[in-house]
């Protein structure tokens, strides 16, 4: 695949359609076409992506969507994004003992019809329509597992940190310490979760 080609492979066709609504919007929505945006970012004075997003909107009124899409734009020709999903799943998960979770959730995601796994660079989605789970590394190799659930359907589950950066949509959460913790209980709520998805 070359720079210029973009693996969707782990989006839904709900979601493709939405990202070629952010990208075909821009400039009606901003004002201003990607390179301009490109542009005045060199005179942003933040660093960090966050920041960057905070001052797009407090100084230039774009919103998150949008931000996002400037924020892409300006990452190097050779960093990984989103559409160069072995990449960014290669850095996230290096450490084998929490990629080990990963897989074992992949297996139960293998079984449910109609799951895509779409990888960020902070997680790993699943989606039907929607995105329903999403899991991160923890130290020590461990995972974080997001799931479109109440909380309270289970004692295995809690509430979210507020600084997770998957969708608002994942409700719960559950800690998972290996590979073994996937079966049973979490399967069963992986399973509950994609009916939401």
């Amino acid at each position: 695949m070359t720079g210029s080609e973009k693996d969707d492979s782990g989006l839904t066709e709900r979601q493709k359609k939405w990202f070629a609504t952010v990208e075909g919007n821009l400039e009606a929505k901003t004002g201003r076409p990607l390179a301009e945006w490109l542009s005045i970012m060199k005179g942003c004075p933040e660093t960090r992506p966050r920041a960057q997003m905070a001052w797009l909107k407090a100084t230039h009124g774009v919103g998150q969507n949008h931000a996002s899409f400037i924020l892409d734009g300006m990452r190097p020709a050779d960093a990984a994004g989103w559409e160069q999903p072995e990449a960014l799943r290669a850095a996230l998960w290096s450490d084998a003992k929490s990629e080990a979770v990963l897989k074992a959730v992949e297996r139960v995601a293998g079984d449910i019809d109609g799951v895509i796994s779409g990888q960020r660079k902070g997680y790993t989605s699943f989606s039907r329509t929607v995105q329903f789970a999403a899991i991160r590394p923890l130290k020590g190799g461990k995972a974080l597992l997001g799931l479109k659930l109440d909380p309270g359907v289970s004692d295995r589950l809690g509430a979210p940190g507020k600084s997770e950066s998957w969708s608002e949509r994942l409700t719960s959460v559950v800690e998972l310490d290996g590979p073994g913790a996937v079966g049973g209980e979490v399967a069963r709520l992986f399973e509950r979760a994609a009916e939401n998805g």
